[in-house]
């Protein structure tokens, strides 16, 4: 058996931290070795500090471990990152400058033109970047990965295949996302029950901006956004986990309704070919019911890791209309991070 690789979690405290958690704790390539978090938190024992949010017990390797801060050195090889934005930049930046590959849930270095906004089912060939990121940035043996929003992961994994196959022109995106995706506690009861909320700070920027990045080309050393307009719309409804966004798209070749579907149903990549641990055999099932996706129903398919997509028909403004559905802190936090870092090793480019 193949030693594990030792990992370290910053932010573990909060819930995509607890998510990385739970995916990892029988995760046969990678093993905890390191929790870090906030100052509250520190040297206290996980127990101690975290209050589990999640179903289920807190995991009982994890309960007596040390937080520590997130700075380096800590013992690992490897490190995930949960942090807020306006502490990521700096904390994840010491560590990949002190030689640790970094794969990060953070917003703080998604459009950095040398970092990989990385979906490995959608552009693997980003991972050029890293050549010239080490370069321009030292020269030392880290680096830094992100994933991309939540929201964008759905939007731009569901545009892929249709993008690859006949062009996307354009999109316009209205988003329904759930309540884990403000963290804990987030949105207060009194404001979200009875209610929708039609402002999320950063979130339409966020879609707009990274999913030219994603669709985008690369060269040695930047990437030239994909040539589509996307325009995005986001609300906070009152729903537990999974975001849905209904959809609709301008293609730039004309596609009738039956080559899209099976564009979108037939859709693989390399991770499916690599039969990565958390790749889905599915990363895109479209289903034919009337009144489906729905959360409660769909949210966990493919573990969590696949995109749900309903409801696609011919559009009477664009080309067509669908409305897609992700877990927003498997597929959109946590399990993407830990699917980069699978593809990461399955490529041999962490140099470790």
């Amino acid at each position: 058996m193949t030693k594990k690789l030792r990992v370290g979690i910053l932010g573990a405290t909060g819930m995509v931290g607890q998510r990385f958690i739970q995916l990892l704790e029988h995760h046969p390539q990678f093993e905890i070795t390191a929790l870090a978090a906030s100052d509250r938190s520190q040297g206290k024992t996980f127990q101690e500090a975290c209050t589990w949010r999640l179903a289920g017990e807190m995991p009982a390797f994890v309960r007596t471990m040390k937080v520590e801060a997130p700075q380096p050195p800590l013992d690992c090889q490897l490190i995930f990152s949960s942090l807020p934005g306006d502490i990521a930049r700096d904390s994840e930046g010491s560590f990949a400058a002190a030689g640790y590959p970094v794969i990060s849930n953070s917003s703080a270095y998604r459009l950095d033109r040398d970092v990989p906004l990385l979906i490995p089912e959608v552009n693997p060939d980003h991972l050029a970047l890293l050549d010239s990121q080490r370069a321009g940035r030292g020269g030392h043996g880290g680096f830094i990965v992100t994933n991309p929003n939540c929201s964008t992961i759905m939007l731009a994994l569901a545009l892929a295949p249709l993008h690859s196959r006949f062009g996307v022109k354009s999109v316009i995106a209205t988003t329904m996302q759930a309540l884990s995706g403000a963290g804990y506690p987030g949105v207060a009861s009194l404001a979200i029950s009875d209610n929708v909320l039609p402002f999320i700070e950063g979130e339409e920027e966020k879609i707009e901006q990274e999913t030219l990045k994603i669709l985008g080309k690369v060269t040695a050393a930047n990437v030239t956004d994909a040539p589509m307009d996307v325009s995005a719309q986001c609300n906070r409804v009152n729903v537990s986990d999974g975001h849905m966004a209904a959809l609709r798209v301008k293609l730039v070749q004309a596609a009738g309704i039956e080559e899209v579907k099976a564009a979108l149903a037939s859709f693989t990549a390399i991770p499916q070919e690599l039969h990565l641990h958390s790749a889905p055999a599915q990363p895109i099932i479209v289903r034919e019911e009337l009144d489906r996706p729905q959360p409660r129903l769909d949210r966990d398919a493919g573990n969590g890791m696949s995109v749900t997509i309903g409801r696609l028909l011919p559009d009477n403004v664009l080309d067509y209309r669908f409305v897609a559905l992700s877990h927003n802190t498997i597929r959109g936090a946590a399990g993407a991070a830990i699917l980069n870092a699978e593809l990461l090793v399955a490529l041999g480019k962490l140099n470790l």
